[in-house]
């Protein structure tokens, strides 16, 4: 950065300290009642003087970057600067315009700098953090292409695909295990009371289901082996959501083409439930069955002792099974609402026009994303412009040798829940 401007906000610094020395210009955001519960929660403060540093210093650090990138090469012309033009002065006026709509209308957006702002200063970057993160928020909200967006910020389309995929490997690394973790503890408790109001089903703490991500069709030859069922090329998502909708997994392994089960069974969480690594706490009794906390899905997921599917897609069951399917169903749609509300937030996953390489990292970071959002209080989108996904279909799963014995217990544990809730029900119409 330039040693006079480096100087200035040095100055503005002290001037802030002076005005007000109990705050930070990131403890805007957050006051000391509600960062104690939650590093997320908004807050207003007493003081505009953390403001008004923040604001001056973010114009003064891209007005730094502008002037370094157009600083003439020649000293003659030098001693003689030409005024700006007017497309140049209306560019900086409109990526001005953009950072200050995000950081005012979002909360959450100055939060997320705070978190990743060490990481974006120690990478090789032309552009200050804030302003960085600024432009990869409005790519993927938007779904905007490297083109459109080099010209809207009037910058090089090389160096927005890097900056790009620099903020995009930050959030799915360094910021995925604080955002995306599996419950336990009293976290786990919340999920399964939360789901039992729900769907009067015991120990649920999580729905899983799968969508693909479709890749954006430039190049259609190399994607031909990532054809989905729905005729596009794509990526498989996988999630497990809670009753709020927040991840507390996801898996990003497979072609767009494979089912369910199979990308299921290939991912990280499939092998940390088949050997009881996780959700083995609060095991309750039903009919003398000892169930152990479950997620729940469609038929195409395997049934298991640790998952658990509707008896039938189409009411052919008992009265039981048909109280029992209803009821696993309330619980799956959370999941399916979370993924249209992911879609509908992060519109970039409706058409991911990134390389193939970074659709992984791209698809793990806007669901990073979602879920800074949720834990924020971000206002979720109005139902009807959610991401409509097409209607499920396929075959239910098939079970193979060595989940045999899951799938008999699982079966067992399924019919004993379905009595007891049938049993239940007709207590209470009694």
């Amino acid at each position: 950065m330039d040693p006079l401007a480096l100087v200035m906000l040095s100055n503005l610094l002290h001037l802030h300290n002076h005005l007000d020395p109990t705050t930070t210009a990131t403890s805007l955001f957050s006051s000391p009642a509600t960062s104690a519960t939650h590093p997320l929660s908004p807050s207003a403060t007493s003081s505009a003087a953390p403001l008004l540093f923040f604001t001056i210093a973010s114009v003064l650090s891209y007005a730094t970057c502008l002037r370094r990138s157009s600083s003439p090469s020649s000293p003659s012309s030098s001693s003689s600067p030409s005024p700006p033009s007017s497309a140049t002065a209306t560019a900086t006026a409109t990526t001005l315009s953009a950072f200050r709509a995000l950081s005012t209308g979002h909360v959450w957006a100055m939060e997320l700098l705070d978190h990743l702002k060490t990481h974006i200063i120690h990478t090789d970057l032309s552009l200050p953090p804030d302003y960085a993160l600024s432009m990869v928020l409005s790519r993927l909200s938007h779904g905007f292409s490297t083109k459109t967006l080099a010209h809207r910020y009037s910058l090089d389309p090389y160096l927005v695909s890097k900056i790009t995929n620099m903020v995009t490997r930050l959030l799915a690394t360094k910021l995925y295990p604080e955002f995306v973790k599996i419950p336990v503890a009293h976290s786990l408790l919340q999920i399964i009371h939360a789901f039992r109001d729900l769907t009067a089903l015991p120990n649920i703490c999580g729905a899983i289901d799968g969508a693909p991500v479709k890749l954006n069709g430039s190049n259609a030859k190399d994607l031909a082996a990532f054809r989905c069922r729905q005729g596009f090329p794509a990526v498989l998502l996988q999630v497990v959501a809670d009753h709020r909708k927040i991840f507390w997994d996801v898996c990003v392994r497979a072609p767009g083409g494979t089912d369910d089960a199979t990308h299921f069974r290939d991912s990280l969480l499939y092998n940390k439930l088949i050997s009881a690594e996780i959700l083995k706490d609060s095991v309750v009794s039903v009919r003398g069955h000892h169930v152990r906390p479950y997620i729940v899905g469609d038929w195409c997921y395997p049934l298991m002792s640790f998952l658990l599917t509707p008896f039938s897609s189409n009411g052919t069951g008992t009265p039981a099974q048909n109280y029992f399917d209803a009821a696993l169903m309330r619980g799956r749609s959370v999941a399916t609402q979370a993924i249209g509300l992911l879609k509908g937030r992060w519109r970039i996953l409706q058409n991911l026009n990134v390389g193939l390489n970074h659709a992984p990292q791209t698809i793990v970071a806007c669901c990073v994303l979602h879920n800074f959002c949720q834990i924020a209080g971000e206002p979720e989108l109005d139902p009807s412009t959610l991401f409509k996904e097409p209607k499920e279909t396929g075959a239910p799963a098939q079970v193979l040798e060595n989940e045999k014995s899951f799938y008999y217990f699982g079966e067992s544990l399924r019919q004993a829940i379905a009595d007891d809730l049938q049993e239940r029900q007709q207590q209470r119409t009694r």
